[in-house]
């Protein structure tokens, strides 16, 4: 059974059940990444092309991985040796791609709506790897499986969501998909990196990071975006670190059994000490291992193999 849509562009428009139905499919792909050859024919004859507009090492590797462990073909667009530099527009650039009978487009993009643009203005199916602020469907998604591969249920589950929420896309399919799973949703951080009126979907909102923890679950640390900020939001990266910055006695507010988790890349010393970020509690590199396993569900669910 598959998806039963062309793109997957937000959380928004997923079920509960078309979570699990990915979750379940990407179970059945996790062992083969422990094979000796890693490899299925499920996509074999599909084409998969990475149209990464910015720069991004976790997600676009794994994606490739994902699409050759499938057995797909696949091609890794870089906008700076390609036609957009003498002003070919993103949709033009895509309708080039498609007309090479590509099947799936991956695209991470600056800004917020461009796989919603891209997928009304092409047949191929189109995946959202990140636009802007917006959203981050696939990392939202890994991030769950690992909380489920740890045997957590999400019906009442606590998570804290710590750091820059106003500029994080990762943030925003977190909420969307735990919340519709049941799961309580804490965002902490400094007023000035939590959306004024986010509380209307569905979360509680702490800017003590000591009473956002106390209870929790799950802890999800956020880097501090530099990059899209545009403004100092914080006196110093020292003193936020210090209000913000998760340690290990701020580990123990937590509940016990608590997971530690990041989408990376991490700054060590500033939203997360280096011992905690390489403690037993940290799921960090589980959700890297798993990223792929759950991309290789998402490709093979879009491609309407399932």
């Amino acid at each position: 059974m598959g998806l039963k849509r062309k793109d997957l562009l937000s959380l928004t428009h997923l079920s509960a059940d078309d979570i699990s139905l990915i979750l379940e499919t990407a179970d059945s792909f996790k062992e083969v990444s422990g094979r000796e050859i890693k490899k299925v024919p499920a996509l074999r004859g599909k084409t998969v092309v990475n149209l990464f507009f910015e720069p991004s090492t976790r997600t676009r590797t794994s994606f490739e991985l994902a699409a050759k462990r499938l057995s797909a073909d696949v091609i890794n667009f870089s906008p700076s040796s390609s036609s957009v530099v003498k002003g070919e527009t993103l949709l033009d650039t895509a309708r080039n791609i498609e007309a090479m009978q590509a099947d799936i487009i991956v695209l991470r993009h600056s800004s917020a709506g461009a796989a919603e643009t891209l997928a009304r203005g092409v047949k191929s199916s189109v995946i959202n790897a990140g636009d802007g602020w917006h959203e981050h469907p696939t990392q939202a998604l890994l991030d769950l499986y690992t909380i489920r591969s740890r045997g957590m249920g999400f019906a009442g589950l606590r998570v804290a969501i710590v750091g820059d929420v106003a500029h994080s896309r990762v943030a925003r399919s977190n909420i969307f998909a735990l919340t519709k799973l049941g799961a309580e949703v804490r965002v902490v951080g400094p007023p000035t990196m939590i959306p004024l009126h986010i509380s209307q979907l569905g979360v509680r909102v702490y800017h003590n990071l000591d009473e956002g923890l106390r209870g929790v679950h799950v802890i999800m640390m956020l880097r501090l975006q530099l990059e899209r900020q545009g403004r100092a939001l914080f006196p110093t990266i020292r003193e936020y670190a210090r209000q913000y910055g998760l340690t290990g006695d701020r580990v123990k507010l937590a509940e016990p059994g608590a997971i530690v988790m990041h989408p990376g890349p991490i700054n060590r010393g500033v939203e997360i000490a280096p011992d905690v970020a390489d403690s037993l509690s940290s799921v960090i590199l589980d959700q890297v291992a798993n990223g792929v396993a759950v991309r290789m569900g998402i490709l093979y669910l879009m491609s309407g193999a399932g």
